[in-house]
């Protein structure tokens, strides 16, 4: 099987625009392709992942990433898959966000002598000088192809802002100067980045004839990516101190049995005859199947002590018998206690479990809170602190816990 025979196999590509071109690119390793970050958070999240694991594989088959950061048009942010604005950052909190990113990005893509680049557009967007862009880039987009695209139509309704609208030709402008100073000649994106990508490749055509249209290559991810990133949201992050190990074991040995294989498929390195082989299992088998997805992402993103330890926590609370030290860990706060006693609202909050004592109390009088595997169903149950001088373990809804130290 070739390498693009096997993105298609594991369900990663839906469009391209020139596939015969593309087939033999990759599977050369000729291709010099990009994906683009904006650094709209400290981290990256679940719906990165797709992206970076595609990275990787191509990387390995011989082709070169380049991971292009958004410095430039994170100051202004896509509409795409957007009802309303996003948050304006200021260069500082974008710079900060891209630090944060270029540490988690080296976990999956080697940047070694060459064989990857990390670039940041706004080496290039925030010296454009307004006119100059009006009269070289703007000249060849048509406003009316632009508002039939269908990042832009979502938004119609709502209000687009003109600064939003410049995102189109600030990505195609992207493109463009990639191609120019890295000879890249591909780019790969989310369903809702159709319409950008291909302004890229036009623009491109456009301003450098037409025999360059060929080298101008862009791909789309299947929607199955997006999805998974919308579904998760901010909430499941790269970052340890964000979303521990554990929790990011959890997250994907709580898949539904729906969805695993194809996590297995797009996600994982293992050997799509060895998932093949998954797809006859059922009932327990699928749990197994679970925890190879969970133990398989972990490892990639934290490493294998760490993989290791979540699934070692993970036994232990819904198996028995495995040691129990490594599920996660949080440690109350003298201000957390009132007159030597603490209450089970403000364990839940001070825990993380949940985000307010509304929260925590709905929770409890709807009989999701256990300790030690005993429910507590009243909300103002209050502890003091010898209550932590044995194992105090909490417990919300089927699948957060978290043990209480004082």
């Amino acid at each position: 099987m070739t390498v693009y025979d096997e993105l298609v196999a594991r369900g990663l590509i839906a469009q391209v625009t020139n596939e015969e071109e593309i087939k033999k690119m990759i599977n050369e390793g000729k291709a010099t392709f990009y994906i683009g970050f904006d650094p709209t958070a400290d981290s990256l999240h679940v719906g990165h992942f797709m992206a970076l694991c595609l990275m990787k594989r191509l990387q390995m088959a011989g082709n070169k990433p380049i991971a292009l950061l958004g410095g430039g048009t994170g100051m202004i942010g896509d509409p795409s898959g957007r009802t309303d604005m996003r948050k304006m950052l200021t260069k500082e909190d974008i710079q900060h966000n891209i630090d944060c990113f270029k540490k988690q990005m080296s976990r999956f893509i080697d940047f070694s002598d060459g064989k990857a680049l990390m670039v940041n557009n706004a080496d290039w967007l925030l010296d454009l000088n307004y006119v100059d862009v009006l009269r070289e880039v703007g000249a060849h987009f048509s406003v009316n192809n632009m508002l039939r695209a269908e990042c832009y139509k979502q938004r119609m309704e709502k209000g687009l802002s003109f600064l939003e609208f410049n995102y189109m030709i600030m990505q195609a402008y992207d493109f463009y100067k990639l191609y120019q100073d890295y000879g890249c000649n591909m780019e790969f994106g989310g369903d809702d980045q159709w319409s950008n990508m291909l302004a890229g490749t036009e623009l491109i055509r456009r301003k450098l004839g037409k025999d360059a249209h060929a080298m101008t290559i862009t791909l789309l991810l299947n929607s199955e990516g997006k999805k998974m990133g919308k579904t998760v949201g901010g909430a499941v992050w790269l970052d340890p101190e964000k979303t521990s190990p554990f929790d990011f074991y959890q997250y994907w040995r709580n898949v539904s049995d729906a969805d695993v294989l194809k996590c297995l498929r797009m996600l994982t390195f293992l050997p799509l005859d060895q998932i093949e082989e998954m797809d006859k299992w059922e009932g327990a088998q699928l749990n197994e199947a679970k925890d190879i997805l969970a133990y398989e992402l972990t490892e990639l993103v934290h490493g294998k002590e760490e993989a290791e330890k979540a699934r070692e926590a993970s036994r232990a609370l819904f198996a028995g018998g495995a040691n129990s030290e490594n599920i996660p860990t949080s440690s109350l706060k003298e201000e957390d206690f009132k007159d030597g006693k603490v209450d089970i609202l403000q364990i839940l909050v001070s825990s993380g479990l949940t985000a307010s004592r509304g929260e925590a109390r709905r929770a409890v009088q709807q009989g999701g809170v256990s300790v030690n595997g005993e429910k507590v169903s009243d909300p103002f149950t209050a502890y003091e602190k010898s209550a932590f001088d044995e194992e105090f373990l909490l417990k919300k809804g089927k699948k957060s816990f978290c043990k209480i130290t004082c």
